[in-house]
């Protein structure tokens, strides 16, 4: 499986931030009241919850067939879903999510897609997603006054953090793809500064990386110009995602058998809390999610079922998620390693001769 030291930090991290959220946020909230409360939900209104998600992963899985399929590879929805189930995965056990698309790259790489266009596809993918996320937070701020409302008080700070975080990647990327010249004496400079304090050992090879980070953003950008529509209908995608994903809990709000708010202002609530939350260095951004929802949708569910909607709308969203996609995640490992095993075996079986037999048994013995 993928392994780095981030992941190994989320791993452990994730548990204990959970248990620490637990505590703080159960914190004189009877068990029996909590369960009395969640009996009154309809399981049978549940079930949109957790087809949302599954649409959630779907979509970023369509656009990594678009996108690879302008790169000239025909590759099966079914194998585009288990990289964004992989990338779900490491995406939510790493601070800032930031192993989720090197895990989906890899994965690629292991079905032949090279890694040029594989971080092609992903880069691709996160610009759209960041514009997107964007468009949803400030059009939500903008049209809703009620979402407005709802930021008031400690949560508005929350809010600036990640608009102002959103904002800068997502400038900073169009920058980097549109504007390679200025893009490169700023990063240079940075480089230089951060040598200086000697925070920066190895400068050559930080230099060696932005070429070469340089590069990619440069056939990202060729790549959009070569097709125009192509971005269009990666940024539809994401906006259409994050709709589902920011539905969810809509879904939980009509399971209680609440009414009086519309889907509006309750996807546009989860938009804005999304936003806030998405940058934070924590794998998942446990915590801040759950403290951000209670707050956040205190009005809309009210103070006795804000927690028990924060428990479900969660649990559906992310935790339960959080095991299917490691399952997923382990069923494509498996496949991946049964079919370059396969591959290496029929290379030496088809009589290769020299150097290039004695790669093929390497690769072999590398698969087992």
């Amino acid at each position: 499986m993928i392994q780095g030291k981030k992941n190994k930090l989320g791993l452990l991290l994730l548990p204990a931030l959970m248990v620490l959220t637990g505590s703080i946020l159960l914190k004189g909230q009877p068990v029996s009241v909590l369960w009395s409360n969640l009996k009154h939900l309809n399981p049978w209104l549940l079930l949109p919850g957790p087809a949302l998600m599954f649409g959630y992963v779907g979509c970023e899985a369509l656009c990594t067939r678009q996108i690879l399929g302008h790169l000239g590879h025909r590759i099966s929805w079914r194998h585009c879903l288990g990289y964004s189930f992989a990338g779900f995965y490491v995406s939510s056990v790493t601070p800032s999510a930031t192993g989720g698309q090197p895990a989906q790259i890899y994965y690629m790489s292991r079905d032949e897609i090279p890694v040029a266009h594989g971080t092609l596809n992903m880069m691709l993918i996160a610009s759209c997603y960041q514009a997107a996320a964007l468009l949803w937070g400030v059009g939500s701020w903008l049209f809703i006054p009620s979402v407005r409302a709802a930021a008031e008080g400690g949560l508005w700070i929350l809010l600036l953090y990640g608009g102002v975080m959103m904002l800068l990647l997502t400038a900073g990327m169009v920058m980097l793809m549109f504007l390679p010249g200025p893009s490169r004496r700023i990063c240079r400079a940075v480089l230089k500064l951060l040598t200086r304090l000697r925070i920066l050992r190895n400068p050559e090879s930080a230099a060696a990386g932005l070429e070469k980070l340089l590069r990619e953003y440069r056939s990202g950008a060729d790549c959009m110009r070569r097709n125009p529509g192509l971005a269009v209908k990666v940024l539809l995608l994401c906006l259409v995602q994050q709709g589902l994903l920011f539905s969810v809990p809509w879904t939980v709000y009509l399971a209680f058998g609440l009414s009086g708010t519309d889907w509006v202002q309750v996807a546009g609530l989860q938009a804005l809390l999304t936003l806030g939350v998405c940058n934070l260095p924590l794998p998942g951004a446990v915590g801040a999610a759950e403290g951000g929802f209670v707050k956040a949708f205190g009005a809309v569910f009210g103070q006795e079922l804000v927690m028990p909607a924060m428990l479900v709308s969660r649990g559906i969203s992310f935790y339960a998620f959080l095991l299917i996609s490691f399952g997923v995640t382990i069923a494509v490992h498996l496949r991946v390693r049964r079919e370059g095993r396969a591959k290496a075996l029929r290379e030496i079986t088809l009589g290769s001769r020299g150097r290039s037999r004695v790669k093929a048994v390497e690769k072999y013995l590398n698969t087992r």
